[in-house]
């Protein structure tokens, strides 16, 4: 429900092709933030996942991790564990710049906000379920991130809603040139 505040993070809602396709990359052992499942994550200078701050470019959306752990067995998470040691990670994520997001805004977006831009809020999550707590940052006006195409269309979500659920698209994609403008 779009009235009541419970941010889940970058979702994958769907892609014009059909499919969203999930790819693999690989986490640092050791990497000292959390990523939770839906957080939006770029590929750092290392070549390997990570979170990056509102406003940064961004590949996709974090989806899940499997690592063997030092005691030597196999482990499968929807989230990273900060400082988490291990080898053989395989951390899987969304990277199309045309996939469809769905996410919850900290505040109400009007119709007028199609084609606008947003920063995603401060990265975080639920230590208990895995799942981010990333939102679109209304509050913050205008931004780089992600651009308002559309409402989820659940019955118990309009345009204006105190939480309203946008769908969206990365607009500051890590693997889209910058354009001059015309």
């Amino acid at each position: 429900m779009s009235n009541v505040a419970s941010p889940f993070g970058l979702k994958p809602a769907f892609h014009p092709s059909g499919v969203i396709r999930q790819l693999q990359s690989t986490i640092v052992s050791g990497h000292p933030t959390d990523i939770f499942q839906f957080s939006p994550v770029a590929v750092l200078a290392s070549g390997a996942l990570g979170t990056v701050a509102p406003g940064a470019p961004v590949i996709g959306s974090f989806m899940g991790v499997e690592w063997t752990g030092v005691d030597g067995r196999r482990r499968v998470g929807n989230r990273w564990i900060a400082a988490t040691v291990g080898t053989e990670i395989v951390a899987y994520y969304t990277e199309d710049p045309y996939l469809i997001y769905e996410i919850q805004a900290n505040g109400p977006v009007l119709l007028a906000s199609v084609g606008a831009q947003f920063d995603f809020s401060a990265l975080g999550g639920n230590a208990t379920t895995g799942l981010s707590n990333v939102s679109l940052d209304t509050a913050g006006g205008a931004g780089t991130d992600c651009r308002v195409i559309g409402v989820n269309p659940a019955p118990d979500n309009i345009f204006g809603d105190l939480f309203t659920i946008v769908q969206v698209q990365l607009s500051n994609h890590q693997y889209v040139a910058v354009r001059a403008a015309i």
